[in-house]
This record gives structure tokens, C-alpha cells and sequence, in this order.
């Protein structure tokens, strides 16, 4: 403290500047700094690259292409840009919902899930497409010491299978059918076992807005479907890009972390019964709900 009113009463203002110091003199100017950082939020398009997203070296090349930089190293690039928490290389996916209507179907599947109806099951139905029978060469490798599983790289497709569930919001218990397809009638098909499984006088049906999943132009299969069944049924949609909202998602990740993702199935029908098998433990030993919570505006009946 005694140098700088020492410098103050000598030199007044001026006093106070930062004196030279030793050392290697700075490189990178603030300036240079701004530059990196500008370029870095911009396309690479911009600067004529054939190129979608910055790595540090093409931003060094282009910096000092471009003349904002004197020179830089593709390490200072990124020490810079580590400074700044600004990360060109790394995308996060969104996705905005066009759906008029969100709001209000959101809120009214939401309010199932926090406030139960008495007596009325609350159903998530979906199907899981495209599932894959594959085997590899070697069988997965157990974890060991120091050492993660590990499954040989290469792989054969035998078939593919389509799924479809119900799962009871309540309940947890899950009802599955597989089918080489996943045409209308496959799904009034699953319907019809839905609806020999849950006799109750008002059953509550949550889907997402797929084309065999609701009436159109060509025709009410729904309403018509619904009508044979003394309209017992109350459909709900998710809104669009709102499948988060369909409860059977989550349970569809289960499966695929348990069986899907790293098993062995030799043909379609070895993955069907694992499916099958998968299923009837899940419902005797591991079936619950799953834990929803909202946290957004009230709900108003």
C-alpha cells in the first residue's frame, strides 16, 4: 500500500498505471481475444469453410485467414474459449412444439398423472418400432478389475419386431403384444386386448397423435372402435413433440437398458420371447408407478 502513495504523491493519476512488468510480453491483444470469441459465434460457412461446426484448429486458421489475428495456436483457442464457456463443437438438440392446443392437453394428461380418477384406470399406450434381433461374433465380455464390459463390435441383423404396451399409470403393470407390423389393425387388435383386460365402466387411454392411432379423413376407427366397446373409453392425445408426456416412454427405456441394448437374439423369435419373459417378471416382481411430479402452473378442474 506504501508504494502506490508512495507513486500517487509523485506522479498523481498517472502514478497508478501499471508498470512494465517481466516476463514474455502478451501475444494476444484484448482485441484478439473478441475476435476469437466473435468468430467462434458465427458460421464457419461464413469464412467459406465446408464445414458445420468450429474446431479449434480450423478457428485458428480462420482467425488469421481472415486478418483479426496475428497469429494463435489452436491451443490458445481454446484456452480462450474455455475462459469465455463458449463450446462451437457441442450441439444440444431442442425441438419447439407447433401445437395450438399444448397447453391445454398438456395440463389435462398431467392432471391424470397427479390426481388419479378413482376407479378409472389410467392407461399410456404406445408401440416400440424397429426393434432389432442382433447377435455378434463373441458373446459380451463381464466386467472385471478395472475393466468396463465390453461387447465386440461387430454385429448381424436378424429380423425386426414391433412392440406394442400398456402401461397402467396406477399400477405400473404392463400389458405387451409383438407383431411383425404396426398397421391400424395390428393396434385395434392390441385395443381389443386392452380393452378384455380392463372391464371398467370409464378407462382413460393415453397416446401421442400417430396416424393409426386416431380417427381421419378416411374414417372414425377410433369413435367406431370405441362405440363397440359401449364407449367405455376416453382418449387422450399428447400434444406435438410431447411424448415425453406418454408415461409408456419411460418404461420403454427399462427395456431397452435390461435386455434391448446389449442381449443376444440369433432370430425375431428369440427377441420375442425375451420380450415376453421381460414382461411377465416386470409385472410379478418389479411393476410400481413410476414417480411424476409437476412443478408448473396450478391445475383447475
Amino acid at each position: 500500500m506504501g508504494d502506490w502513495l508512495q507513486r500517487f504523491r509523485e506522479h498523481r493519476l498517472a502514478g497508478l498505471v501499471d508498470l512494465h512488468r517481466s516476463g514474455r510480453p502478451v501475444e494476444i491483444t484484448p482485441l484478439e481475444r473478441h475476435q476469437v470469441i466473435a468468430t467462434a459465434c458465427r458460421s464457419p460457412a461464413d469464412f467459406g469453410l465446408q464445414r458445420v461446426l468450429w474446431d479449434h484448429a480450423a478457428l485458428a486458421r480462420a482467425v488469421m485467414s481472415a486478418g483479426l489475428v496475428r497469429s494463435i495456436s489452436p491451443r490458445t483457442v481454446g484456452r480462450i474459449l474455455q475462459d469465455a464457456e463458449i463450446k462451437p463443437h457441442h450441439v444440444k438438440m431442442w425441438c419447439h412444439s407447433d401445437d395450438p392446443n399444448y397447453q391445454e392437453k398438456m395440463r389435462a394428461i398431467v392432471d391424470l398423472y397427479v390426481r388419479l380418477p378413482k376407479g378409472q384406470p389410467v392407461l399410456s399406450i404406445d408401440e416400440k418400432t424397429g426393434m432389432q434381433a442382433l447377435s455378434h461374433r463373441r458373446p459380451l465380455k463381464p466386467a472385471s478389475s478395472c475393466r468396463r464390459p465390453r461387447q465386440d463390435f461387430e454385429y448381424k441383423r436378424n429380423g425386426t419386431r414391433c412392440l406394442f404396451a400398456c402401461f397402467n399409470v396406477g399400477t405400473g403393470h404392463v400389458l405387451g403384444r409383438c407383431t411383425t407390423r404396426r398397421t391400424r389393425e395390428d393396434f385395434l387388435s392390441f385395443l381389443d386386448e386392452v380393452a378384455s383386460a380392463y372391464r371398467q365402466p370409464k378407462v382413460h387411454l393415453i397416446m401421442d397423435n400417430l396416424n393409426t392411432h386416431r380417427d381421419t379423413q378416411q374414417g372414425k376407427f377410433m369413435t367406431e372402435w370405441n362405440q363397440g366397446h359401449g364407449g367405455r373409453f376416453v382418449f387422450h392425445y399428447t400434444p406435438t413433440h410431447g411424448s415425453w408426456l406418454n408415461q409408456v416412454e419411460l418404461w420403454f427405456c427399462v427395456l431397452s437398458r435390461r435386455i434391448l441394448r446389449y442381449a443376444e437374439f440369433r432370430s425375431p423369435d428369440e427377441l420375442v420371447a425375451a420380450i415376453e419373459r421381460f414382461i411377465r417378471e416386470w409385472n410379478e416382481k418389479d411393476a410400481h408407478p413410476f414417480r411424476w411430479t409437476y412443478d408448473g402452473l396450478p391445475l383447475v378442474r
